[in-house]
């Protein structure tokens, strides 16, 4: 396979994670202090959501630098390794991270605004939407992962035939 025939996937990669980390270095602080400012009764949430926001953006950076070595074993024709499956294995465990955190911190947000007559079916429905797309990354990367091992697995078993 020629080098670089990954590329397009790996600009896309690129242009998936610069605006995530962009908003985590510039967005996300600017937007907590804002809205402690305009809610003081909640301020002390500041710290909590910015910890809570970079627990749930660590799995999804480590995902993507997967996904970048899979492109790499691929564009060096390793893409049938046990490397290649290991990336996979990640990327299926950081989906599965990322679901969770989303679900607890759905739960989260329900129980401390339960009683105070607050409107959160808009938040609810983006948790809900990220927590269904995680996990189509995930089912998808468990896939990819079993069918590439069956695929090494018939390799080696041919290589030892010849």
């Amino acid at each position: 396979m020629k080098l670089g025939s990954t590329l397009f996937l790996k600009i896309a990669v690129f242009i998936i994670g610069t605006p995530v980390l962009a908003l985590c270095i510039f967005g996300l602080p600017g937007m907590a202090a804002q809205d402690a400012a305009a809610h003081p009764e909640t301020s002390y949430l500041q710290y909590p959501f910015l910890i809570g926001a970079y627990i749930l953006v660590t799995p999804f950076f480590v995902a993507l630098f997967q996904a970048l070595r899979l492109l790499s074993y691929i564009d060096k024709n390793k893409a049938f390794s046990e490397l290649s499956v290991r990336a996979l294995k990640v990327i299926k465990y950081c989906a599965i991270t990322v679901s969770a955190l989303i679900g607890i911190g759905l739960v989260s947000v329900i129980i401390w605004t339960a009683g105070e007559g607050e409107d959160i079916t808009g938040f609810i429905s983006l948790g809900l939407i990220l927590t269904f797309v995680s996990m189509i990354i995930a089912v998808f990367s468990a896939v990819l992962q079993r069918l590439l091992h069956e695929a090494i697995d018939i390799k080696t078993e041919n290589d030892f035939i010849v």
